[in-house]
């Protein structure tokens, strides 16, 4: 079969409504996700061919209508389901690791961010 190799987006960014709170679905926040694709080449890459792989334009639009979609309570479900859809879009997905990342996140403290990883495979 095809050559495997990895596909990185990284820190793409959304305004969405996610979280328990309905402060955060009234106020919305930006999210920023990370995708880590490891893809098999439908073909060889010597042929130098869009087929052959993933179109990271369309994978990301497919990230941002799952993350401004529907409100998910948990980072944790999002990250799933992006990981899922983009698994059965691309059939070249074998495996996808997604990172959300909440900056806001109602914490008592100080924090960068909170971020969830979620690995779906094929």
């Amino acid at each position: 079969m095809g050559e495997l190799y990895t596909i990185r987006m990284v820190n793409c960014a959304f305004f969405a409504r996610h979280g328990l709170f309905e402060a955060e679905e009234q106020l919305g926040q930006r999210f920023f996700v990370d995708a880590v694709l490891t893809v098999r080449a439908s073909g060889p890459l010597d042929a130098d061919e869009m087929e052959t792989t993933v179109d990271y334009g369309q994978a990301f639009a497919r990230i941002e209508s799952i993350v401004t979609g529907r409100r998910r309570f948990l980072i944790e479900a999002l990250a799933r389901d992006i990981g899922r859809n983009l698994i059965a879009d691309f059939p070249q997905i074998e495996e996808a690791a997604i990172t959300v990342r909440k900056p806001n996140a109602p914490v008592p403290g100080i924090l960068d961010h909170v971020e969830v990883t979620v690995v779906s495979r094929d």
